[in-house]
């Protein structure tokens, strides 16, 4: 069953139940009003034939004739307390028996519906008493049967009202669910073609109110088009960025493990060419793997109190070994600092980017360490005198894979285009920012933002 035919009985459903419900107290006012008109003009005709009866002075009632104008509209018995029929007016006078036996018992009055030779009858019995003795009883009754004419024309019209409005209100919603729900099978539409084709270039058109449900959908559905396009590009790239990096390495290996055969002893030269190959590939899948298990959540941080000060004198102390005679090192100003972070990453991000400023920097150059408290953050900043960064790369350097080869030659040694994109996420799962500033022939500055106090997001569980 189509959402746009349940829709419309279920909106079918609600009209017929709202005219039912309607429909009840209509035809239950209009019979209370019915009945309290005959009910009224019982106790008056029952008042004015009260007037004109009379009772002897041994307390028995005189069976006088009862006024035309009395009887007109009703039927009057008047019953002595023998229980015998006294008069009765003349549109009943063959009638002998009560209008209503319980009234005759009841002893108080009271009205009562009751049907007498196959009608329907509204009694009133009202007891007559003089002091505190019976005398009689009076019964007066009039016939329903316009009332219940009344009552039934009313049913049959209510439920042909009924009827005829959930039928209206079938087709309205009918026409109007399918003009509502026509951006629907745009969706499916699109949705079946983009499976048959594979674009997920494609968006689904909507003229309607961007702010309506309908249209809220379609741009939440067009949002994730344009993301699972994007995730597709990246996928499709990284996948042609894996195989062209793992294609060198493993070029080089084969190469070497043929000439080695051909020469049919070990090479020394050869074999170091391949350990160096080799551990590229290590690195290469080493990285992979921590971007997968960043992204998928698997990768956790130990969050532990850490004196930043101190990490940050280790790594400029162990990259000044490396730098050797190529580039100076210098520490710019140092704070003492203590945060909560996961040291090994953070030396991680840092010797990343040392690494690379080191790599970089031409022979004689200068590579920079500073740390500061700025305000409620902390401020790293790593910057070296190398070739700088191009203008129109600067905002892809944190992609995974990308180099800016223009003006960073690839060489043996350099790395995979990994590093940053494994730096940000560590910083930004401290709850900071990693930022590159550059200018070609002038060199680069990577500036880290952490914060003094960790967002409670990033706390570590109490133990």
């Amino acid at each position: 069953m189509s959402l746009r035919l349940r829709l419309t009985l279920l909106y079918s459903t609600l009209v017929g139940g709202i005219l039912l419900v309607f429909g009840a107290a209509v035809y239950i006012l209009i019979s209370v009003l019915l009945f309290n008109q005959v009910d009224n003009t019982l106790a008056s005709t029952a008042t004015s034939i009260m007037q004109v009866t009379q009772v002897n002075s041994g307390g028995e009632i005189n069976a006088l004739a009862l006024p035309l104008d009395m009887t007109s509209t009703a039927y009057v018995q008047l019953w002595g307390t023998d229980g015998k029929l006294k008069t009765s007016s003349s549109t009943i006078s063959r009638l002998t028996v009560s209008l209503d036996t319980v009234g005759l018992r009841w002893g108080q009055p009271i009205y009562r519906e009751n049907t007498v030779s196959n009608a329907h009858l509204r009694v009133l019995s009202v007891p007559l008493r003089v002091g505190n003795h019976n005398v009689g009883i009076l019964q007066v009754a009039v016939n329903l049967s316009v009332v219940d004419t009344a009552r039934s024309s009313l049913i049959d019209t209510l439920l042909f009202s009924a009827v005829l409005a959930v039928v209206l209100a079938g087709f309205g919603s009918w026409v109007a669910l399918g003009q509502t729900l026509a951006p629907l099978d745009s969706v499916t539409e699109t949705a079946e073609a983009i499976n048959r084709a594979d674009d997920l270039s494609r968006r689904i058109p909507y003229n309607g109110p961007p702010d309506d449900e309908i249209g809220s959908l379609i741009e939440s559905f067009n949002q994730t088009l344009e993301r699972l396009e994007t995730l597709f590009t990246s996928q499709q790239r990284l996948l042609a960025d894996v195989s062209h990096e793992l294609r060198t390495p493993l070029t080089v290996i084969k190469g070497n493990v043929d000439l080695m055969r051909r020469m049919k002893q070990l090479d020394e030269e050869s074999l170091a060419s391949i350990d160096q190959e080799a551990g590229r590939l290590t690195r290469l899948v080493g990285g992979l793997l921590l971007l997968a298990q960043a992204e998928s959540g698997k990768l956790t941080l130990n969050m532990r109190p850490l004196e930043l000060d101190t990490l940050l004198l280790e790594v400029f102390q162990e990259m000044r070994v490396l730098a050797g005679t190529k580039v100076h090192m210098k520490m710019a100003d140092i704070d003492q600092i203590q945060i909560t972070g996961d040291r090994d990453r953070l030396k991680q991000v840092l010797l990343n980017l040392v690494g690379n400023a080191i790599q970089y920097t031409p022979q004689g150059g200068d590579v920079f360490m500073g740390l500061a408290k700025v305000g409620d953050q902390v401020r790293i900043i790593v910057r070296d005198t190398g070739p700088g960064i191009p203008a129109e790369d600067l905002p892809f350097i944190f992609e995974r894979f990308y180099r800016a080869e223009k003006s960073r030659t690839r060489s043996k040694t350099s790395g995979f285009g990994l590093g940053l994109s494994i730096a940000q996420w560590i910083v930004e799962n401290h709850g900071g920012t990693i930022k590159a500033e550059s200018k070609e022939g002038k060199g680069t500055t990577f500036a880290i933002w952490l914060p003094l106090q960790l967002p409670e997001n990033l706390k570590p569980a109490k133990t």
